[in-house]
């Protein structure tokens, strides 16, 4: 989430109330979470175990719970919540609007896209040429939508990231200030669910195709050209470059990459990142003629127990 107009370090302590190491003038850009920070950004750590991480990132503004020796062309926002924080920002920046209307004033719908009955578009929505919506799909706020887009019943583009920190009283929810991009030539499938960001862009590659009720968490981000098949469950900040294929009730955990042309067969369960241009199958996934090579020996083992016993 880039800031318009541009802050200032002392701009950010004052709304955030908390005391800062750096010049008061130190440019502020925007804030993003960890995995797709920007020089200029602000990224939120609250644990030592990943200090380190957030002050060698490309952020040059770290919002965090200790006074730490500071990197050079860095900033440091010394808060006793950076969690609670971060989330101030997001409210402050980019604040929930509530709709006024069925399809928002500000949204923007291209030239001979169809959009059939009970579809709700958000704020700030933007839609291509020739695209086809079908009935009771929901478009939240900011996501930006392709030319020659087709989207079924009862698919919901923009819901919140599924993102909680775990305190003693309650779950603590991240909130969500990013969006949805869908790139030109997508087809989405009825009963889908895509998050969006919770700083930046959960994205559907060009002619990417989806099959019916399949999940996609917040700030994955999903090559050209990829077939998903029904009931895939993608975790977020997945990473899954171009040709891949995934067929049905295939879970992928979150912070993976899945190489370009890789095919993961139905019903895996994947754990690590693949390299492209493979087969998988398995939970957890791997090298599908591996994987079928130790099934075929756990099937042997009867006959060996037998064997044994009978000697």
């Amino acid at each position: 989430m880039k800031f318009n107009p541009q802050q200032t370090l002392q701009d950010i302590a004052t709304i955030l109330d908390c005391d800062f190491v750096g010049d008061a003038d130190f440019p502020v850009l925007g804030m993003n979470e960890i995995h797709v920070v920007q020089p200029g950004d602000i990224v939120f750590v609250d644990h030592p175990k990943y200090y380190d991480k957030a002050l060698q990132s490309p952020a040059t503004i770290i919002l965090i719970n200790k006074v730490v020796d500071c990197p050079k062309g860095k900033a440091l926002l010394v808060s006793d919540d950076p969690f609670r924080d971060f989330n101030k920002l997001t409210n402050h920046f980019n604040p929930f609007q509530m709709a006024r209307a069925v399809i928002a004033d500000s949204a923007k719908i291209g030239k001979n896209t169809v959009i059939q009955p009970n579809v709700f578009i958000g704020n700030n929505v933007t839609i291509g040429d020739d695209c086809l919506i079908h009935p009771n799909v929901t478009i939240y706020d900011n996501t930006r939508i392709g030319n020659n887009v087709t989207i079924h019943a009862g698919t919901v583009l923009g819901s919140d990231a599924f993102y909680y920190k775990n305190r003693p009283e309650k779950f603590d929810k991240l909130l969500s200030g990013g969006h949805v991009v869908i790139a030109d030539h997508v087809d989405i499938g009825a009963l889908c669910t895509i998050d969006k960001g919770v700083t930046a862009a959960t994205t559907i590659g060009e002619g990417t195709k989806l099959d019916n009720q399949v999940h996609i968490g917040h700030d994955t981000v999903i090559g050209k050209r990829c077939l998903i098949a029904s009931q895939v469950g993608i975790a977020g900040c997945v990473l899954i470059e171009d040709f891949v294929t995934i067929w049905g009730q295939v879970g992928i955990t979150s912070g993976v990459t899945i190489g370009e042309k890789a095919i993961i067969s139905a019903q895996s369960g994947v754990s690590k990142s693949l390299p492209g241009h493979k087969s998988y199958f398995g939970t957890p996934a791997d090298d599908f003629r591996k994987k079928y090579k130790e099934l075929a020996s756990i099937r042997l083992i009867p006959d060996i127990i037998e064997k044994l016993d009978n000697l």
